[in-house]
């Protein structure tokens, strides 16, 4: 596999024990991991989407980050802020109303 353009880490509040706890989880940021896995396709990004424990942003959640940029991301509550970050990968830029 080629290295990735971008990789986007989604919260998933995946603790040691492996069971999801969290503000992440419980905001329902895995409900969205369908949604940008569709998106990242069907506009052709070079983007690779993980999922990870506990980011240590709880209050900011559910937060997303965009590498190499070291972007963070909270509030990533719909599809409508993912549809904000993907335009800002697929600018160049930054979707500034949710940068942490």
């Amino acid at each position: 596999m080629e290295k990735p353009k971008h990789h986007m880490l989604l919260c998933a509040s995946f603790r040691v024990g492996g069971e999801p706890k969290g503000y992440c989880h419980k905001k329902g940021s895995t409900g969205l991991l369908q949604y940008i896995e569709e998106e990242v396709l069907d506009r052709g990004l070079d983007v690779l989407l993980s999922t990870t424990g506990c980011l240590k942003q709880c209050e900011k959640g559910p937060v997303v980050v965009i590498y190499p940029e070291n972007t963070w991301y909270g509030g990533v509550e719909s599809e409508a802020v993912v549809d904000e970050i993907l335009d800002a990968i697929e600018n160049g830029g930054t979707a500034d109303g949710y940068v942490l």
